[in-house]
């Protein structure tokens, strides 16, 4: 724990100006973001006396070694840096509003020849139309297919597109009436551009004007008697009718808004916001957050429009934004007014509704908020008191100086000694920081001596070398110096298998800079040893090993001849299973996965009748594919369970089979060799 007055900025550094402020922990890794119309005063008031702090704000000071700022103009610039320093360091002190799901949008690809209507989730690219949220795709779907039949806009994937175009023939939606079939030629791209517009301008809220343009041309259309255009033309209007319906009115006055609310109470805070276009509810969505700083309601007011609007422009901000506080003073509320009305290009009003409809609607917004705290407290992974319930069990319970804030723990994975490899997985403050996972192929090193597969390759072996890998990047990250041997880099993947690049010197702290307080591996006595012994070998003294073996559930300290027991009802029990149970899963699926590129399919196979009980029980009594090649159909037979004319059937299967085709050992997963023996890389 670190003492606040050892990185106190000396009287007269500070300065009175609009700023944003960036503390740092002993790793130089950033924990806080802030921002200030007046840098002197919001600072000096984190270096008060510690007993008036606020809990989490002191654990924060605590946490810091130091503390830097930026000097701007405006306090528009002092927001819009601190949103990019959030979104670029991700400090774990910020109120970062997690989303309980991925929502999807209504998106019209503009940026293609030919738009596309499609279902879409996650970033939003450049050149597409959106519209949304919606809670669920079914929903966007069902739209969707009523305003078909009046725009019939292109909803196919690139690859039957071009099928249907390389063929001549449309999809069933293009023979039905609902595509323009632009793939065939039926309509020019600058018709169906046209066509997905007013798609667009439809779903805007522009829906009046086009409704009375049809009832017009259904009535031309009746008066000409072109019946049956006119009956078409109303069931197009109906279609449409039907699809404004599934949006219930809520402003009668065709409003442009958003409506956000807030619940909270000590620890946590929901935020929900009601989308309206048009006087319509177009979409909904939640957040909720830990409240891991001292921040009141103008507060989390302020942090969800920054993560609501940040990434956002144009028609994406609506022209009216209702909160239910605004975020500061007249001063804070207008700096945060001028910003959101650059991203859209307009003016933009944010207010508090007073009275009428907004005020009601505002009330309803308000219950869901409540509600989606009081679901998300039911949710124990999520409940901060009970992570920090788990943190300080865990500190306890091992002898710990303080609660291990950021824990690893790594796993070995293999199929009887073939495609060894580890996972290293990291829980900050008891959460999943699954962008720091990392796999590792194990290569036998012990030292500067290679220990192939059969020459004494084991768990105990595996984890030293994982172990001694991952902190000796450390090590060289935190110095900044020697050279990046194949034996550091060699063998390693993030979560979404892509290879780490040796870093560069950028002045930025890399992920492997960040050790953690606690390692936790999978096993006993003997990989606690090793990591330890690894650890030893380094210099590292800082750092605390523990074991969780998987038969009592025991932890293993270093030189502990007997393991600590905790309860079964304990917290901090259940935070470490997650994290050895997370381990276990990150290194089994990239093992299998890794085995799966290896394996060929055996000519066991294809013969008739012949199952996998049975095949294991021929490949264990023979040893080999080879061996089983060159029997005899009456030794064969002598396998239990095995008749002559299935005999018979395997005696041909593998006399058509290449004899130079590797065979896989259904018993093991194992691909065998001409002897019997594993092969290997």
């Amino acid at each position: 724990m670190a003492d606040p007055s050892s990185y106190r900025p000396k009287p007269g550094q500070i300065p009175d100006s609009p700023g944003v402020y960036k503390f740092r922990d002993e790793h130089h890794r950033v924990i806080y973001v802030g921002k200030a119309k007046s840098l002197r005063p919001r600072l000096s008031s984190y270096f008060q006396d510690l007993a008036g702090l606020h809990p989490r704000t002191r654990t924060m000071v605590t946490t810091a070694a130091s503390v830097e700022w930026t000097v701007v103009s405006t306090e528009v610039e002092a927001l819009q840096l601190e949103y990019s320093w959030i979104k670029e360091f991700d400090p774990r002190f910020n109120v970062k509003y997690r989303d309980d799901k991925s929502y999807p949008y209504l998106a019209v690809t503009l940026n293609e020849e030919f738009p596309r209507v499609q279902v879409m989730r996650g970033a939003k690219r450049k050149g597409v139309r959106y519209f949304g949220p919606y809670g669920h795709a079914w929903a966007i779907r069902e739209t969707v297919d009523l305003m078909l039949r009046v725009f019939p806009v292109r909803t196919c994937s690139a690859g039957v597109f071009k099928n249907a175009a390389r063929t001549g023939r449309p999809c069933l939606l293009g023979y039905i009436g609902k595509c323009s079939a632009p793939c065939v030629g039926r309509v020019t791209p600058e018709e169906h551009r046209e066509l997905a517009e007013e798609f667009c301008d439809f779903m805007a809220g522009r829906t009046g004007a086009y409704i009375r343009r049809l009832e017009r041309q259904m009535t031309v259309a009746a008066e000409d008697m072109e019946y049956e255009k006119a009956g078409r033309l109303r069931d197009d209007i109906g279609a449409l009718r039907r699809a404004m319906e599934k949006n219930a009115v809520v402003l009668a006055d065709a409003t442009d808004a958003d409506l956000i609310a807030v619940a909270e109470d000590e620890l946590e805070a929901a935020v929900q916001i009601f989308h309206v276009r048009g006087g319509r509810v177009r979409g909904q969505r939640g957040w909720v957050t830990d409240k891991v700083e001292e921040v009141g309601t103008a507060g989390l007011v302020e942090h969800a429009l920054q993560q609501l609007y940040g990434d956002e422009t144009g028609d994406s901000v609506p022209k009216e934004v209702l909160v239910p506080a605004l975020p500061g003073d007249d001063a804070e509320t207008a700096a945060v007014t001028q910003w959101l009305s650059e991203r859209r290009g307009s003016l933009v009003s944010l207010r508090i509704p007073q009275r009428g409809d907004k005020k009601d609607l505002m009330a309803t917004v308000g219950r869901n908020a409540q509600q989606a705290l009081v679901l998300h407290k039911t949710r124990r992974a999520s409940d901060l008191t009970t992570r920090s319930r788990a943190l300080e069990e865990i500190a306890q319970a091992l002898d710990l100086d303080s609660v291990p804030l950021r824990i690893e723990c790594f796993d070995i994975s293999h199929l009887q000694g073939d495609d060894v490899v580890a996972s290293m997985v990291v829980f900050e403050d008891g959460l999943a920081r699954k962008s720091e996972y990392r796999r590792f192929q194990i290569k036998g090193r012990v030292g500067d001596t290679q220990v192939w597969h059969g020459e004494g390759q084991d768990d105990v072996r595996s984890m030293h070398e994982v172990i001694a890998r991952r902190f000796r990047r450390y090590l060289l990250e935190k110095e900044k110096t020697g050279e990046w041997t194949e034996q550091d880099l060699a063998g390693e993947t993030d979560a979404s298998g892509e290879v780490p690049a040796a870093p560069e010197d950028d002045g930025r702290p890399k992920r492997f800079a960040y050790p953690p307080q606690l390692v936790v591996v999978d096993g006993g006595q003997p990989q606690v040893a090793a990591a330890k012994r690894a650890l030893d070998e380094l210099g590292i003294d800082d750092v605390a090993v523990c074991g969780l073996a998987k038969r009592l559930e025991e932890v293993w300290l270093p030189d502990d001849d007997d393991p600590v027991v905790l309860p079964r009802s304990s917290e901090g029990l259940y935070l470490l299973q997650r994290v050895r149970d997370e381990a276990h899963r990150f290194a089994i699926t990239y093992q299998r996965a890794k085995r799966a590129k290896r394996i060929r399919t055996s000519p066991l196979d294809d013969v008739p009748g012949l199952g996998e009980t049975r095949k294991q029980a021929l490949i264990k009594h023979f040893g080999s594919v080879k061996r089983l090649r060159q029997a005899t159909i009456e030794q064969i037979c002598e396998v239990p369970g095995l008749g002559r004319k299935t005999a018979e059937a395997v005696a041909v299967a593998l006399a058509q089979a290449a004899p130079a085709a590797p065979a896989v050992n259904t018993a093991t997963g194992e691909i065998m060799d001409d002897d019997g023996g594993s092969t290997h890389d």
